[in-house]
Order: C-alpha cells, then structure tokens, then sequence
C-alpha cells in the first residue's frame, strides 16, 4: 500500500508487457491446433489492442499562478534535475497542452496555431491535419533544450478587439472575464490554440497520458477540451493557492467544469499548493499545521467534498527536495501524499476495470476453446466405437456402413436450408440494430438540437432541447437493447437445437452490454448542462462558438455509438465464426470416416492401424484441455501476476509491445 504513483504505472506497464506476450503465445497455440477461427482472431486481437492502447490519463486544472506547471514538474519530471514545463512567475500555460508517448512519431512538441478556432473544425479533426501544427524537435537527452523548446506553450499574440472577440476571448457582456489590454489598446491571448508533447518519458511510455489545461478564460473557450477531455480523464487535479483558498473564478472553474455528484468523487483531487507560503518562521509547527488543516477542511467545504480529497502540498519544495534528495523537505512538502492519493485511488480503480475487462475476455475465450476441444473428442470417441464395431464384419457389413455415413451426410447438408434461414432472421436484425447506432440515425437524432445551438442570440431554450435529444438517444439505446435481447435469444434457441440434433458444442457469445452506453450518454449529457452555465450561455451567442459546441458534441457521440457498433459487431462475428468452424469441422468429419471405412474394404489391415491412429488423436486432445488452462491462467489471474511481478527484481523494460504477428496468420494446419 506504499507503492508511489510511477512505481504502480511501472508495474502496471510491466503486466500489460506480460499479458500481451502470454496472449501472443495463446493465439499461436490456438492457430497451431486450429482452434482459432476468425471470432476467436478477433477477441484476441482486440484484446491486445486494449491492452496495448489503455493509457492513463490526469488532467491538472487550475486558474492562472496556482503553481499548476510546478506541480507537474515535481511529480513527473524531477528526474531531468531541472524545470521542465515553464514555471516562472505570472502566466505560464497558455494553450491546453497534452503530453504523452507514441513510438511512431518523433520526439516533439506540436502546437496548433489559435487562428484555426476561426476555422468549424473541432480538435479531434485537427488532430488528423499534421501539416497545420507547427513542430520542434525535442532532444529528450538535453534537457536544456527541452526546457528551452517547451517555452512554446507560453507564448502570446497581442490582437485587436475585434480579433479577440472573433477568436472567441473577448466578451463585451462579461467584462470581468476579459484578458487584460495592454497600453496600446490590444488584447493578450495564447498563441497556440492546443499543444502536443511526444516524449519518451518512462512513464509516458507506460501509457500515462498529462493534461495541462490553462485558466478559466481558456477553459470555457475551448469546448471540446471541457466537454470531450476533462470529463474522459481518468484523474482530475484541481488546484488552489493554499493561502487564499477557494476564490471566485477557482469556484467558478469547479462549477462549470470539474464538479460531479457526491457519489463519484474518487476521480477528483484536489491540490491546495503553496503550503510553504504557511510557513512561518514566529508560528510553531503545531500552529502552521492548524491553519492548514483549517484551510483544508474549508475548502473541502465549498467544494463539497470529502476532506481525504483535499490535499496539501508545496510543489515548489517537492521539486527542490527530489532535485537535491533532501528527504526531510519532500516530507515537509508532502508531495508523497499526493502520489499515494493519486496511486492508489483513481490509478488502481482504472487498473482494476482494466484487467477485470481482459481477464473477462480470455474468461470467454478460454470457454469456446474448451467446447471445441470437447467437441472434436467426442467426434474422436463415436469413430473408434463405429471403427471398433467393424471388426470381425464382412464386406457388405462395411459397405452399408458406408452407406449409412453417406446418407448422414446428405442429411447433414439439407440441414443447411435450415441454418441459412436462421441467420436470414439474425442478419435482418442486426442491420436494424447497426441502423439505429449509426452515423445517419444520430444525426437524425440531433438535428433539433443542432438548430437550436445554431441560432444567432442568447439560446434560451437549449436546454429543453438538451433534453429531448439526450431522450432520443437513450430511447434509440433502450430499442438497440431490445433488439439484441430478441437476437440472443434466438440465436440461442437455435444454437440449442443444433447441438442437440448434431452434437455440436455451440456456445452462445455473451449479450453486447449496451447499457454502459447509456451511462455514457448521461455523462455527456451532465457534462453539457454543466457547461451551460451563465458564462458561457452568454458565449454561445457567437455563431462561432456555438458551432464548436455542436462539433464538440456530436464528436463524442459519434465515438460512444461507434464503440456500441463494434462491441455488436463482435458479438456477431463471433456468433457466425463459431457455427462456420463446427459446420467445417463437421463437414472434414465426413470425409475421414468415408475415407477410413474405404480404406478398410480395400485392406482389412488397415482398421487395426487406423484404430490406433484414432487413439493418438484421443490423447492428444485430451492434452489440449491442461495446455489451455496452463496458458490461460496467469491472463485470468492479473493479482498473481502482479504479484510475481512485484516480487521479481526490477529489470529496465521497454513499453513497446513486440508485433503479433500470429493474430494475422492463418492457422497451422494440423498433420492427422
């Protein structure tokens, strides 16, 4: 319960190392002894990508001079011996600024310039434009030079009234809100409108991703930062001056952006910086300790949370004691308490969802897997009855065997009929439930709110038009769900009977859970009317800014229904992929008992050996089942893994995954 924020990432991207190396070796071993067909590859698949593409991400919220950046450079970037991320007095941060870790793209910073806010496309689109950012490269072993280039983010334009209004910073109605002028009547404002680090730090290579989000004036002018980002972090940093507390714009920062019900406080932290600023020198300890506590428990007091969640730190110390090892001022500082929080409350809860999800996965597969093992023994054991039987028996007794294999055959494939009307039904279903998720019917849905976001003025009635579109989509959730009831059951009732008049092991894929997608639907939808407060309804009356509002929207809505799509998509690849495996398997069946039994009227020698063939295959099938529980398990059992991780001696790794090239190789063919 001691482990520190980076020593649980560290584990954490060493487990994610491990399990996507066992999965590598599963998949091959499933291919091996072809029991992987394509819904199978897929889970596989999709489960290293999850795995592979999990990150972690913190988003660090404050008003300007909070010491937001200190406090990023003292948890993340103390290592470097130095600031990293400018942290000089006044305004630091000026663009929301992102910092992470991909492979594929060089060390750098990118930064979007702010004219594109006069632009409709939100910064998801942009994000795939990489010729309009402006890019540094970044010498990660220089840390001067990454300090010097990081500067960037800082930087400022002076522009017109006009232009400040036009780019969304000025607002005649709010004056208080306003940037200030400089003497020759022109207004300050950020000259980048969002920045991207790539660094290959160690724990950005384990897959944690820092959101830096500048004051309030920037927040509320960037939409999609406050509705699509902020709410998606898995942390969220709130900090406050330790000796002024909650002030006017901080409150208005946690009411407009970053509160949530009392019951889902565990992914807030709030940071109350400058403790050292408490610390006085004719106070004693005890008293400095007092009006902390005192100024801790206020503020959790405003903020309506539990005081636990408040916790107070110098960042500025911290830094300084990590910088020079001093371990009785980084006590002092109390940044430990604040990797700890952060460690062990939102880090681990993501953690747990993580491999509770996979182990889940492989929970599913390891059971469709242990199906056709048994399957293929039972097949195994009804030839060596029907093979063991003809021992003794003349030619015509071997030659009606013949028959009667073939006639079963026939059989068999009339069945087809049957199996094609079944899923006739299924995929006419299905194209309704994909219908009622896709692109067009969400569109459909929103048209109404669209309009009203898009009318020039103060927009009234925009919430009752939240409401009756946020209805229409968990409406169009709820028939998606009874759609899918009514495909599982029927898929199920047919399986059933497949099984029971042709011995096969069909099992059922779990229903897709589509009610998490409604949860999601209601966090957007309380992240929206959170948003909609009186600042900022006085901003959507640019045309602008709306605009960016219904982009910012309908960007996140599309990914929820593009998530639903997928997870139904699996569910029914799986479905059909495992009815064409065992119609395959039954079908190679066939063959190998017409062409043993004609091997055994050409040559009565030939059943003994053939006998003994089939009791080799036994064994070996019967070997399948222990190497699938011997592969499986550690996937399935992430706290032992962990465990031996932990206990191991701690080697330095890399976070690149190696390719599996198995989860795109057709499987091996077995020899028989």
């Amino acid at each position: 319960m001691t482990l520190s924020f980076k020593d649980q990432l560290d584990q954490h991207g060493a487990w994610r190392r491990d399990f996507a190396l066992r999965l590598k070796r599963l998949s091959e071993w499933l291919g091996e002894n072809e029991l992987q067909d394509d819904g199978v590859l897929e889970r596989l698949r999709r489960l290293e990508q999850q795995v592979r593409a999990d990150k972690v991400m913190v988003a660090f919220v404050a008003e300007f001079s909070r010491g937001k950046s200190e406090l990023i450079n003292a948890i993340f970037f103390a290592g470097y011996k130095r600031r990293i991320m400018p942290a000089s007095a006044g305004r630091t941060t000026m663009c929301p600024t992102e910092l992470g870790w991909d492979p594929e793209v060089l060390p750098s910073l990118r930064l979007l310039p702010i004219e594109t806010r006069l632009q409709p496309q939100g910064l998801s689109e942009w994000r795939q434009v990489p010729e309009r950012w402006w890019q540094v490269e970044l010498d990660v072993k220089d840390p001067a030079q990454l300090a010097q280039a990081l500067e960037k983010v800082s930087e400022v334009n002076h522009v017109s009234l006009d232009q400040a209004r036009e780019l969304g910073f000025w607002h005649d109605d709010l004056p208080e809100d306003n940037p200030r002028l400089t003497s020759e009547g022109q207004v300050e404002i950020p000259r980048w409108r969002h920045a991207l680090i790539n660094i290959p730090h160690p724990l950005l290579k384990q897959g944690l991703v820092i959101l830096d989000t500048p004051g309030l004036n920037a927040i509320g002018a960037e939409p999609e930062l406050t509705v699509n980002l902020i709410p998606q972090a898995h942390a969220v940093v709130f900090i406050l001056a330790a000796e002024s507390g909650v002030t006017r714009s901080d409150m208005a920062i946690w009411r407009d952006h970053l509160s949530v019900p009392a019951g889902e406080t565990d992914s807030r932290l709030v940071v109350l910086n400058k403790i050292d600023t408490l610390w006085d020198e004719l106070s004693t300890p005890e008293q400095v300790q007092e009006q902390i506590d005192r100024q801790r428990s206020t503020s959790a007091e405003i903020l309506g949370l539990p005081v636990e969640r408040v916790i107070p730190v110098s960042a500025q110390k911290g830094l300084m004691a990590k910088i020079t090892n001093d371990t009785d001022l980084l006590m002092a500082s109390q940044l430990p308490m604040l990797e700890l929080a952060l460690a062990h409350g939102t880090l681990a809860q993501r953690q747990r969802i993580l491999r509770a999800a996979v182990a889940a996965g492989v929970a599913e597969l390891r059971e469709e897997a242990a199906h056709a093992i048994q399957s293929r023994r039972r097949e195994l054991a009804e030839q060596m009855v029907e093979l063991k039987g003809l021992r003794g028996k003349n030619s015509a007794v071997i030659r009606h065997m013949q028959s009667r294999i073939e006639q079963e055959q026939a059989e068999f494939d009339e069945s087809g009929a049957r199996i094609h009307a079944v899923r006739s039904i299924h995929l006419k279903l299905l194209r309704q439930l994909m219908e009622l998720l896709g692109t067009a019917q969400l569109r459909g849905e929103m048209s109404e709110l669209t309009y009203a976001l898009r009318q020039p003025g103060i927009k009234l009635g925009v919430k009752k038009a939240y409401g009756r579109t946020f209805d229409r989509l968990r409406a169009n959730l709820q028939r998606a769900r009874a759609i899918s009831t009514e495909i599982h059951a029927m898929l199920g009732s047919a399986f059933r009977q497949l099984n029971a008049e042709h011995g096969f092991s069909l099992q059922i894929p779990r229903e897709p859970d589509l009610q998490r997608f409604e949860h999601d639907i209601e966090l957007v939808q309380r992240s929206h009317l959170q948003y909609l407060g009186v600042t900022n309804m006085l901003r959507m009356a640019q045309a602008s800014f709306s605009d960016r509002v219904v982009r910012a929207l309908t960007t996140r809505l599309r990914a929820i229904h593009e998530a639903a799509l997928a997870e139904v998509e699996l569910w029914n690849k799986s479905a059909a992929a495992q009815l064409d495996a065992q119609l395959r398997e039954r079908r190679r069946n066939f063959a190998r008992r017409i062409e043993a039994v004609d091997r055994i009227q050409k040559a009565a020698a030939t059943l003994d050996d053939r006998i003994t063939e089939l009791a080799g295959h036994e064994g070996a099938v019967q070997g399948l089942n222990g190497r699938l529980a011997e592969l499986t398990a550690p996937l399935l059992n992430p706290s032992a893994t962990l465990a031996r991780i932990a206990s191991a001696s701690s080697a330095e790794a890399d976070d690149d995954f190696e390719p599996s090239a198995a989860f795109h190789q057709p499987p091996l063919k077995k020899t028989a």
